[in-house]
């Protein structure tokens, strides 16, 4: 198919983001209501719903050749509606390999192999240096929350938590499968060093860290961009630089 035939809807604001950091923007028709980055997008392209609700006749009047989605963001059945739409493909993503093979294979299938080289190289560098740096660093038990009512956290075989072992922080509740529902009371018998509070999907504030402080007065607690923890994709390129911050944030906190 001609590059200037293409129509993209992207069901995956990571993913959105990374087709406009591949210089795709001008063939993007449809996206989320949840596509942010970069801001001024959704005035520019049509919003077809969020990444679990989708309008299927707003998706087919924008007569798209692609549709994409994620395992994780969008459900079986939105899957199923989109193939039945346009050609549509799904990502499933757990680590950082998963990342590049994907970035690389945007790549090929709309033909900007050399920018997404670009981009997988630069993130395979600053993961170098990142690596460097934390070497020497303390392992520190983590729990990582996504949500609230009810309480839940990033456990085994997320991107969340392949992150987190890369940050040097071992997951609490790594012994748990994706992103299970915790009781919230019985927290202290994990002994964590840090409770990281995920900027989304839920907005927890601060009010969330003086709320959990009454069950664990001598663990740090922080509100973490749960953006550079979880978005695939292009995202990725300021996540390492991020990472270091946090990690110094939280020695000065030790001293």
């Amino acid at each position: 198919m001609p590059k200037k035939n293409l129509r993209i809807i992207s069901l995956v604001p990571s993913q959105t983001e990374l087709l406009v950091d591949l210089g795709l923007e001008k063939y993007l028709v449809g996206i989320t209501k949840f596509c942010i980055h970069p801001k001024e997008l959704r005035k520019t392209k049509t919003v077809v719903g969020g990444t679990k609700n989708i309008h299927l006749d707003k998706i087919k009047t924008l007569n798209p050749t692609f549709i994409l989605c994620n395992k994780e963001e969008n459900t079986k059945e939105i899957v199923e509606n989109c193939q039945k739409i346009a050609k549509t493909h799904v990502s499933n993503v757990f680590t950082l390999e998963d990342t590049f093979s994907l970035i690389k294979e945007y790549g090929i299938l709309f033909s900007c192999e050399e920018k997404a080289s670009e981009i997988i190289k630069k993130i395979k560098k600053d993961k170098i240096d990142f690596e460097d740096f934390i070497k020497n660093k303390p392992r520190l038990k983590v729990a990582y929350f996504i949500w609230k009512t009810p309480w839940m956290v990033a456990a085994n075989n997320t991107f969340i938590n392949h992150l987190l072992q890369i940050n040097q922080f071992d997951n609490v509740y790594q012994n748990l499968e994706r992103y299970p529902e915790i009781n919230i009371e019985k927290i202290s018998e994990k002994n964590p060093d840090l409770i990281f509070l995920s900027s989304e999907p839920y907005p927890f504030k601060e009010k969330h860290i003086i709320l959990l402080k009454e069950k664990l007065p001598n663990t740090t607690i922080l509100i973490v961009d749960g953006e550079y923890f979880s978005w695939i994709g292009s995202r990725l390129l300021g996540a390492f630089t991020y990472f270091t911050s946090l990690r110094k944030r939280i020695a000065n906190l030790s001293v």
